[in-house]
């Protein structure tokens, strides 16, 4: 770190989080945004510095004008401009531990029915996890490597994974600092609403309940016109059947709350066999998982509601079973 004799102008930000209880407070929109450009920027925070803004806004969480300043400027930060029109921003980061990764046949399964879905996250900073790519891997699809690779696969097939680290390399780097910082850090908030390729709607899951109104009102901030976020099974974004599952949502540039049932009456155990085959032998129908199929289509539901596919719930869930009875199971 290079010895100063005067205030680094990164440290106005460190003073308004850490001045105390008393002192403290929250980054207002612009604050955030101006502090994330410089985060992004060559060069303009030190390493020590960023440590502490991420541990300090840990700890206090962030608010929904902090998270959508950071998004602007992450944004903006972007060294391309995409050109595909894409459906549907699903989000991607968080792994799965106690059930395979259902949520990816809900993808195929929109995709095969012509909603082009992007899909982007980060595998491998949490120990004991499945992450998207290697399940995606074990199905035989091909994760891109660029936007152009992405754009490609998206006019193609309909849907395409694509990492934080061909997107965002900074905000890749920071979300892999989980293992040195031992705690999540903003960067796991805010590269969930991303949505690189400015899909019409934007589909996130969270683990901890009160993010979920942080990224609705982030939306809104953001002029995201139509978004849902929902507790995910793990904290992806993938809807529970056995629990209701309230999803709260930006609907043509309002704010919704809904909740949707639980569809079974007693809760399934933990998966005992975390193999993601398994989830191309299900959708063969090779192998029978009643919560796995469940999932499929009850989360394909939530999407299919948000994209106005559907006008209620029990159209959502009636299309997303038709969609899956109706597959092609020669796919995989």
């Amino acid at each position: 770190m290079s010895l100063l004799t005067q205030e680094h102008p990164f440290a106005e930000f460190i003073k308004i989080l850490g001045k105390g209880k008393k002192g403290a407070r929250p980054l207002t929109q612009d604050e955030a945004y101006r502090a994330m450009q410089m985060i992004l920027a060559d060069d303009q925070v030190e390493p020590i510095q960023l440590g502490a803004f991420l541990m300090l806004m840990r700890v206090k969480e962030e608010t929904c004008e902090e998270l959508a300043g950071f998004v602007q400027a992450a944004r903006e930060s972007f060294a391309f401009e995409a050109k595909v029109a894409v459906d549907l921003d699903w989000s991607s980061y968080a792994g799965k531990r106690r059930h395979l990764p259902w949520f990816l046949l809900s993808t195929l399964l929109l995709a095969e029915n012509g909603v082009r879905v992007f899909m982007h996250g980060a595998g491998g900073h949490t120990e004991g996890r499945l992450y998207t790519e290697n399940a995606l891997q074990a199905l035989g699809i091909k994760a891109a490597t660029s936007i152009a690779e992405a754009g490609q696969q998206l006019e193609q097939d309909n849907f395409s994974y694509l990492s934080l680290e061909y997107i965002c390399p900074k905000l890749y780097d920071m979300i892999n600092l989980r293992p040195v910082m031992g705690l999540r850090s903003p960067v796991h908030t805010l590269v969930r609403l991303l949505n690189p390729f400015d899909a019409t709607a934007s589909i996130q899951g969270i683990f901890h309940p009160s993010y979920r109104q942080v990224h609705q009102k982030a939306a809104l901030l953001l002029g995201q016109k139509n978004m849902a976020v929902l507790k995910g099974e793990g904290g992806e974004t993938e809807r529970n059947p056995d629990v209701e599952c309230l999803v709260q949502s930006v609907n043509d540039g309002e704010l919704n709350d809904e909740t949707w049932p639980a569809l079974f009456e007693r809760r399934h155990m933990k998966a005992e066999d975390m193999d993601p085959q398994l989830l191309a032998q299900c959708w063969r129908g090779e192998f029978n998982d009643e919560f796995g199929e469940a999932t499929v289509i009850a989360t394909a539901a939530v999407a299919l509601k948000l994209l106005g596919k559907a006008d209620d719930q029990e159209h959502a869930q009636q299309l997303a079973t038709e969609f899956w009875v109706a597959r092609n199971r020669q796919r995989f």
